[in-house]
């Protein structure tokens, strides 16, 4: 199945110092295994570029425009992009109205504005309750994904 990333993940993949680091490479690691494709749109490489290259001071990562230049580059080549389509702000008004998204969660509906347009219905984020009023939409957290099974009790 396709999934989308959240630009979050992205972030944690990109800063090995991140607490969340690993669990990020873990939930990655883990869907690819079990065969999902992982893929971005282009909000996910915006989002990051602003947080990339935002100082450390102010919650960024503090990159350089080279080195983030360079993330992406990596991020371009690792996940497959979605391009926006010429209705993705079409679709982006029916989301904000349908869920009634006020302030920072019409960035939220435009992710999945942009994946209803490509058939998606899971999304892997760090940021699950955010998404919680799109009904329909699979939010796969990370730290869930990235568990150890739990052992089996033998018969």
């Amino acid at each position: 199945m396709n999934i989308l990333l959240d630009a979050n993940i992205l972030l944690r993949l990109a800063d090995p110092t991140s607490s969340s680091h690993n669990t990020a490479t873990a939930a990655v690691l883990t869907l690819r295994a079990a065969g999902d494709t992982l893929c971005i749109v282009p909000q996910c490489v915006y989002e990051f570029w602003v947080v990339a290259t935002r100082p450390t001071a102010n919650n960024g990562l503090g990159l350089s425009l080279l080195e983030c230049s360079r993330e992406v580059a990596n991020v371009e080549v690792s996940f497959p992009l979605l391009d926006d389509k010429p209705t993705l702000f079409t679709e982006w008004k029916i989301v904000v109205n349908a869920f009634a998204c006020h302030g920072k969660v019409a960035h939220d509906a435009r992710y999945v504005a942009a994946m209803r347009m490509h058939g998606l219905t899971h999304l892997l984020t760090f940021n699950v309750t955010d998404f919680a009023r799109f009904v329909g939409l699979v939010v796969l957290d990370p730290q869930v994904i990235a568990a150890p099974p739990a052992p089996s009790n033998p018969p």
